[in-house]
C-alpha cells in the first residue's frame, strides 16, 4: 500500500470502486488457503462484471502456488509473492516515481538456519507451482508505508522469517530464513509513528525473541525495549510472539523494569505433553512450561499470559491429550487459543502416520476450549473493582449506547474487549485517548467498565 500510494496510486477500501484489486493471502493452514480462494474469486467478480481492471494476488498463497494460482484462476492478472513486494507496482501498472526508496534492508541470517537450510529445512520441491528462491524481502524505516490501523496503534515488524523446525508448520518455506532489521531502522520508524500521533506499538515478527541474533546480538529484543521504552509518546509497547526456549531473565527484567512496556507475553506453548512436542520438533514439557511460567509471573507483576495450542496433532493419543487439558488447568492462563491440526504438504508431519479424524480433532478443539472458558471466567470476575487504564477506540460494534476499549492486558484484535457503559456526565471521551477506568462486570471473555 505505501509502495502503491508513493507511486501516486489512490487506494480505496472498497472494491466495487477500484480499477485494480490486490488480495493478500494466506497460506499457513488450510483454511487460512480456502478463505484466501474464496476472496479472490469474490473479487475476481468485480472484474468481470464491474469496474475493476485488474486482479493481483499476493501474499504468502502464492508462495505456495505461484503458477498454479494463474493457470486456474485465469482472472488473475499477476501474482506478488513474500519475497518480491517491489513488483506489486508493475503488477497493478502503476509507474514508478523517481527516488521510491529501496524496499531492502541488508540481509543476515544466523547459524542455526544456515544449518537448517542445509538439513533441507526450507525446501519446497514438492509444491507444484513455488517458485525455487527463497524470500528475502524485508522493509526498513525509508519504504513508504501507509498506516492500515488506527491512528494511535501500529505494528513494526522487527524480524522476518523463521529457522525453527516444527514439522507442523510451513511458514519457514512461505517466509525464508530468519532475519532482523537494523536496530537503528526499528527505533527511526518508532520515532516517527509516535511523532505522528501513535500511542501504541506492538511489534511482531514469526519469532520476534530471536531479534538480533543474525548481529551477534544478545538478548537482541531486551535491549531493543529498552531503547523504545525511552522513545517519547509511546504509552504502551509491546511484541508478539515468544518462543519458549527464547524467554531469559534479562528480557523478563526489562518488561518488569519499564512502566510502558506491556505486563504481556504471548507464548505460543503448541502442546504440553512431552511426547507430542517431540514429534513436533519442539522440545519441552508441562513440568518445564510450568517452571518457565512461574518465573515469569515471579519476576513480573500483574502478568498477562496468553497462549495457543494444536490438538489433534498426528499420533495425538488421549492420554497425550489429557496431559494438555491437566496442564491448561493448572497454568491458568489469560488468554488461549485452540487450533485443530491442519495436515499441510511440505511440512515433517504431512509424512507422519495415525493422523486423528477431523471429527475428533474438532471435538477436542470443543473440550479444551470449555475449560479454559471457565478458566477466563474466574480471571475476569477477579478483575471486578479494579482501576486500571484504558485505550477507548470509538463506539462499539454491539451498540451505539456503548463504548469500546482496551486495556494493557488486550492486545489489538486478538483479546477479550472491554465495555465502556458508564462515563462522568459532561465528558465525551475520545478514540485514541487513554481514560482511568473501574472495572464494573465479568463475562466468558469480556469485560464492563465504568471511565473514572
Amino acid at each position: 500500500m505505501g509502495m502503491l500510494a508513493h507511486a501516486g496510486a489512490e487506494l480505496t477500501p472498497a472494491a466495487e470502486d477500484a480499477d485494480v484489486i490486490v488480495v493478500n493471502t494466506c497460506s499457513f493452514i488450510g483454511s487460512a488457503q480456502q478463505e484466501s480462494i474464496d476472496t479472490i474469486l469474490e473479487m475476481a467478480r468485480h472484474k468481470t462484471n464491474g469496474r475493476a481492471k485488474k486482479l493481483v494476488v499476493a501474499g504468502c498463497l502464492v508462495e505456495r502456488f505461484h503458477d498454479e494460482i494463474r493457470k486456474n484462476i485465469p482472472e488473475v492478472d499477476a501474482v506478488v509473492g513474500t519475497g518480491e513486494l517491489e513488483k506489486i507496482l508493475s503488477a497493478a501498472g502503476v509507474a514508478p516515481t523517481n527516488g521510491t526508496p529501496s524496499p531492502f534492508n541488508i540481509l543476515t541470517s544466523r547459524p542455526e538456519g544456515d544449518h537448517r537450510r542445509q538439513q533441507g529445512r526450507f525446501a519446497r520441491d514438492s509444491w507444484d507451482g513455488a517458485i525455487a528462491d527463497l524470500p528475502n524481502y524485508l522493509y526498513d524505516e525509508a519504504t513508504p508505508r501507509v498506516l492500515a490501523t488506527p491512528g494511535y496503534t501500529a505494528y513494526i515488524k522487527i524480524a522476518e522469517g523463521c529457522d525453527h523446525p516444527c514439522t507442523f508448520c510451513i511458514i519457514p518455506q512461505l517466509r525464508g530464513q530468519f532475519r532482523s532489521r537494523r536496530f537503528e531502522s526499528v527505533i527511526a520508524e518508532a520515532e516517527r509513528l509516535a511523532h505522528s500521533g501513535v500511542r501504541e506499538i506492538t511489534l511482531i515478527g514469526q519469532d520476534t525473541t530471536c531479534y538480533g541474533e543474525d548481529f551477534g546480538l544478545k538478548d537482541g529484543l531486551a535491549l531493543l525495549l529498552e531503547k523504545l521504552a525511552g522513545v517519547e509518546g509511546l504509552r504502551w509497547i509491546r511484541f508478539l510472539y515468544a518462543y519458549p526456549n527464547k524467554i531469559t531473565g534479562r528480557l523478563l527484567e526489562t518488561i518488569a523494569a519499564h512502566e510502558n512496556i506491556c505486563s504481556y507475553i504471548d507464548v505460543p506453548l503448541q502442546h504440553a505433553s512431552a511426547s507430542v512436542l517431540k514429534r513436533m520438533k519442539r522440545g519441552g514439557g508441562a513440568g518445564l512450561f510450568l517452571r518457565l511460567i512461574e518465573k515469569m509471573r515471579r519476576t513480573i507483576s500483574n502478568l498477562t499470559l496468553r497462549t495457543s495450542f494444536v490438538v489433534g496433532f498426528p499420533g495425538e493419543t488421549e492420554k497425550e491429550f489429557e496431559e494438555l487439558c491437566a496442564f491448561t488447568k493448572e497454568a491458568s492462563f489469560d488468554w488461549m487459543g485452540a487450533f485443530g491440526y491442519s495436515d499441510q504438504e511440505g511440512a515433517g508431519a504431512f509424512e507422519l502416520e495415525s493422523k486423528v479424524p477431523a471429527g475428533e480433532i474438532e471435538r477436542r478443539r470443543k473440550s479444551l476450549m470449555s475449560i479454559q472458558k471457565k478458566i477466563s471466567r474466574a480471571k475476569k470476575k477477579a478483575l471486578v473493582g479494579r482501576e486500571v487504564d484504558l485505550l477507548v477506540m470509538g463506539p462499539s460494534d454491539e451498540s451505539d449506547l456503548l463504548l469500546e476499549g482496551r486495556t494493557a492486558m488486550h492486545a489489538p484484535e486478538i483479546d477479550g474487549k472491554v465495555f465502556v457503559n458508564d462515563y462522568p456526565e459532561g465528558t465525551d471521551p475520545q478514540k485514541g485517548q487513554f481514560y482511568r477506568c473501574r472495572i464494573t462486570e465479568a463475562h466468558d471473555y469480556d469485560l464492563v467498565a465504568q471511565i473514572m
